[in-house]
């Protein structure tokens, strides 16, 4: 369950977008991955999974003292995804990409996408925790894409 901060927190980004996205929120994510968060295009939807979340914001931070910003984070980045006009294209060109290095800069563009709308909806309070997450989570694709130049 989310905590009243966390919801009102939540509530306001949505309300400050403009959104006509749900929110659902589970405990766990149903695969053997650590994702926190997802949008699912079908019905405009975003889940959080706080299980998950938990253990990012643990072992990033060393503790949940900051568990309500980093919410607040992970959702503002999912909404991303949510209000993203290029989303529907690059998706249909991640799944008809013709090299591994084509597919890793477009998944790289659309994490990029979704963590510059959080960073404007979020203003002021996109601060060093938003900067830390961010870094943490595009770290992977941009290996990726690094590796794929190499």
């Amino acid at each position: 369950m989310l905590s009243e901060v966390s919801m009102s927190r939540i509530t306001a980004l949505i309300k400050l977008s403009g959104s006509s996205v749900r929110l659902n929120v589970e405990n766990y994510f149903p695969d053997n991955r650590n994702v926190g968060g997802k949008y699912k295009m079908s019905d405009h939807s975003i889940t959080l999974y706080l299980k998950e979340i938990e253990e990012q914001c643990s072992s990033l931070l060393g503790s949940l003292e900051q568990l309500d910003e980093y919410i607040t984070i992970i959702f503002a980045h999912e909404l991303g995804h949510a209000e993203d006009h290029e989303l529907t294209e690059l998706s249909d060109r991640l799944d008809s990409a013709f090299s591994e290095m084509e597919h890793n800069l477009i998944a790289l563009r659309i994490e990029e996408n979704a963590w510059r709308y959080a960073r404007e909806i979020l203003g002021l309070a996109a601060g060093q925790l938003f900067d830390t997450i961010v870094e943490h989570s595009l770290q992977a694709y941009r290996l990726s894409v690094q590796a794929d130049i190499a």
